[in-house]
């Protein structure tokens, strides 16, 4: 496949990161969505921008200006869609609209520093020619034909009337719906045109007290269980674990997660003892769902995902950040929508998956048995899978604003699976020496489920950014970017030292503590479908945001190291830093 073909199609196949697997699957349906060119561009120090004066100029003011005035656009084309400020940046998000009603595949996002814009990504297009506005079917009539099409059912989530750019360049009306078949694993936002009833594409939202557990710095069973009491963090989670803001449980239910056996939402794991004590002994020798097993990966599970949540909460994933929350403590953000967690879902086998809807509805979680050993071999034992799962909701929530449709072409998936295996390699590492890291080796009877493991050895593991022209398929270009982060992951510590407490403390100086500052920082900075060279420069950004570009000639190296140098493009290494580094 030639550098220029390869670029066509990594810009146009349509794989969801909304809705990831751990592993490639033949899950249908497979029709693709077009998503017109973005561009990103960053500012170190910032621009001005046409309301900078203006003391009391709102962000979506300000956002909406800015974008006004890129693209010369009036301000009938624009509309403020969401925003929110970090402890350093105010990021917006604002879509493309024709007569007030919004386009679901032309957005924009802009982020503010001290006044200034330090970032600006955009998909706006140019229609050849705009469908009427009024539409010609019924939602209910949509309904049926999303349904008939894709063999689900509508899920009742209130339909939207949006545009869609076609590759054509023309733009139709269509109703948005959302259709599920959970037998299949199918979830979809369906856009069906709203004059002649056809289904043109879809969006795939289906990524495929005391507790006895593997702390998360444990990657399975086989490195031991222990008996932690009180592991929640109340900066983060100040209801604790077992509160939902108007119900305390003591079960595995709370303000983050539900997690339960199988479909069986009434199938939580109770307290082993009063005082929200769950200790169950899992025994390897026994089948999955034999003995206290399920109950044991199903606290285990709770665990993990409430830690995560904890973690990813003190580094920016906050309810105004589009995280998942029963209940917001903190204004901003939708509520309502905890991570759901099916628990030995007995839906085939060897794989696990994560949904993610809007912000507003529940991530769901969906952990496979593996059948590769005897006995099975249960995924929610395997702390960096569930921490991967868990992280393609923090992905997809975090770039584009919370819709959860940004990371859908096939380089955009790739980001996503390489950001879930960092964050579970990040997770695991623990001391300043940054180890070889492997995902899955316990499921799959001791084989990991990656090609190699991340590596800051270039014989162990060679992937270089031109690696991406030797898979077509978004795990294989993951492990490209998984493995450049690790390299950066080391290079911070190898400058900066390691912190013990970087899980609970965001506040140091340590290269871990920078890089999942960078790391949560540059998703919400990115363009909706960022390539490679656009994470990159989004990382480098959100150091200068944050530590004034301290890192910059460290994080330059880093990538370039990896062929992601300066001079980088379509697809061919280089191994250069910019001058002064």
């Amino acid at each position: 496949m030639s550098l220029s073909s390869l670029a066509v199609f990594l810009g146009l196949l349509s794989y969801s990161a909304a809705a990831r697997t751990l592993k490639a699957t033949t899950r249908t349906p497979s029709t693709q969505t077009f998503f017109p060119p973005n561009s990103f561009q960053t500012f170190e120090g910032g621009v001005d921008h046409p309301l900078s004066r203006r003391d009391d100029a709102s962000l979506a003011d300000s956002a909406t200006a800015y974008v006004q005035a890129q693209l010369q656009v009036n301000s009938s084309a624009v509309t403020f869609k969401s925003g929110y400020a970090s402890d350093i940046v105010q990021y917006a998000y604002v879509k493309q609209q024709h007569n007030n009603i919004p386009f679901v595949n032309s957005v924009a996002n802009v982020a503010f520093k001290d006044g200034k814009v330090v970032s600006f990504g955009h998909s706006f297009s140019k229609p050849t020619s705009i469908a009427s506005s009024t539409p010609s079917i019924s939602i209910d009539a949509a309904v049926a034909a999303a349904e008939k099409a894709l063999n689900g059912k509508y899920n009742n989530i209130p339909a939207t009337l949006e545009y869609l750019v076609n590759s054509d360049n023309t733009a139709s009306l269509v109703h948005v719906v959302q259709i599920r078949n959970k037998q299949n694993r199918v979830w979809v936002e369906a856009f069906v045109d709203a004059h002649s009833g056809q289904l043109l594409s879809t969006i795939d939202l289906v990524a495929d007290a005391v507790y006895r557990v593997l702390p998360i710095y444990k990657e399975d069973l086989t490195d031991g269980f222990e008996t932690l009491t009180d592991p929640q963090d109340l900066t983060a989670s100040p209801l604790g674990w077992h509160n939902d803001g108007t119900t305390s449980f003591t079960n595995t239910t709370g303000n983050n997660v539900v997690a339960f056996y199988n479909e069986l939402e009434s199938a939580t794991t109770n307290q082993s003892a009063p005082g929200l004590v769950f200790n169950y002994t899992q025994d390897p020798d026994l089948e999955p769902a034999q003995g206290m097993n399920i109950n044991a990966s199903v606290t285990n599970v709770f665990y993990i995902i409430n830690t995560i949540h904890d973690v990813s909460y003190r580094y920016g994933f906050t309810e105004t950040a589009f995280n998942f929350q029963q209940t917001n403590i903190q204004s901003g953000g939708i509520a309502g929508d905890p991570v759901l967690a099916f628990v030995q879902l007995d839906e085939g086998f060897d794989n696990s998956a994560f949904s993610t809807p809007p912000d507003g509805q529940s991530g769901e979680m969906a952990l496979l048995l593996w059948d590769q050993t005897i006995p099975m071999r249960d995924s929610g034992l395997e702390n960096d899978i569930v921490t991967h799962e868990n992280t393609h909701g923090i992905t997809n929530r975090m770039t584009g604003g919370g819709t959860g449709r940004c990371l859908q072409i096939a380089e955009s998936g790739g980001l996503g699976e390489g950001w879930s295996d960092s964050m579970a390699d990040w997770m695991e590492q623990t001391g300043p020496t940054i180890v070889d890291f492997y995902l899955g080796t316990y499921v799959d009877g001791g084989v990991p489920v990656r090609s190699r493991p991340y590596s800051t050895n270039s014989t162990i593991n060679p992937y270089t950014y031109s690696s991406l022209l030797d898979s077509d398929e978004v795990h294989g270009l993951g492990e490209v970017w998984a493995n450049m982060l690790h390299n950066v992951l080391a290079a911070l510590v190898g400058a900066h030292g390691f912190s013990e407490t970087a899980r609970t403390d965001p506040s140091g100086t340590e290269g871990n503590v920078v890089f999942l500052h960078l790391f949560i920082d540059a998703l919400a900075l990115q363009p909706c479908q960022p390539d490679f060279l656009q994470a990159r420069d989004a990382i480098i950004q959100a150091d200068q945001n944050r530590y004034a570009g301290a890192n910059k000639c460290v994080l330059w190296t880093a990538f370039a190291s990896r062929g992601l140098g300066f001079k980088a493009f379509d697809y061919t290494d280089d191994f250069t830093v910019p001058s002064g580094c």
